[in-house]
């Protein structure tokens, strides 16, 4: 294996009794790239992230963060990882300030400054009065703020996105674009699933396309325009 590479999955594969839901995928993502995958619902699209996350054993195969395997270092591989799912879940009653703080410490950041952590918030784009207000009161945008922050805060080397724009206003799913431009260039290696073409050719570096559990074609997107990413990606949907 490659050093560099920050994501990696080897074969791996998904089946529950007679459905496979992700056919021997061989995927790699490098440090400072934003890999998107595009699919229908059941395409596999999230049965692949929650086998990087470790939510879920694979049939075969093996997913890799870092270098270690996720299956046979659990803990160390989510150490090494953020995860934002379409609803960030974070505790209403708290603030932001107090929510980044708690999941930064369960990350095992231990106790990160006060000062700090209002910078990070910042940072992302959330404005300062919000960090002191519960997140009860959060829009969907600022809470995927509070997320990204705490992959920073966190140091993650890779950073696992679920439908992150779904439900996003056309503002708060550009202010979300540019904060993974940011991330990347922090050298975080990024895999979003995804529905949106729009946005991946925005952020993306490289595209793959699943279609029943398998990956059927990927793409450089500086090689293709956003019309020729919407002809590819129709073609296979319907053949």
């Amino acid at each position: 294996m490659v050093a560099s590479r920050v994501l990696e999955a080897s074969k791996l594969r998904k089946q529950y009794g007679d459905f496979v839901a992700l056919q021997g995928l061989d995927l790699r993502v490098e440090p400072g790239e934003v890999y998107c995958l595009l699919g229908a619902n059941g395409a596999g699209k999230t049965t692949t992230i929650q086998l990087f996350l470790g939510f879920i054993e694979p049939s075969s195969g093996s997913a890799r963060i870092a270098g270690l395997d996720v299956q046979k270092e659990p803990l160390e591989t989510k150490r090494k990882t953020a995860y934002i799912p379409e609803n960030v879940m974070l505790y209403p009653n708290l603030t932001g300030l107090e929510n980044l703080g708690f999941f930064a410490a369960l990350a095992g950041r231990g106790e990160v400054d006060e000062r700090a952590l209002r910078e990070t918030l910042e940072r992302v784009g959330l404005a300062k009065e919000a960090a002191d207000r519960r997140v009860g009161t959060y829009s969907k945008g600022m809470r995927q703020k509070v997320g990204i922050a705490l992959a920073l805060v966190k140091q993650a080397r890779a950073l696992l996105l679920d439908e992150p724009t779904s439900g996003l206003d056309p503002k708060a799913s550009n202010e979300f674009s540019e904060l993974l431009l940011r991330v990347k260039d922090e050298g975080v290696a990024v895999l979003m699933a995804t529905h949106d073409l729009f946005r991946s050719k925005a952020v993306g570096d490289r595209v793959g396309i699943m279609k029943q559990g398998a990956l059927v074609q990927q793409l450089a997107m500086k090689e293709v325009t956003e019309l020729d990413l919407e002809r590819i990606y129709l073609e296979h949907m319907s053949a």
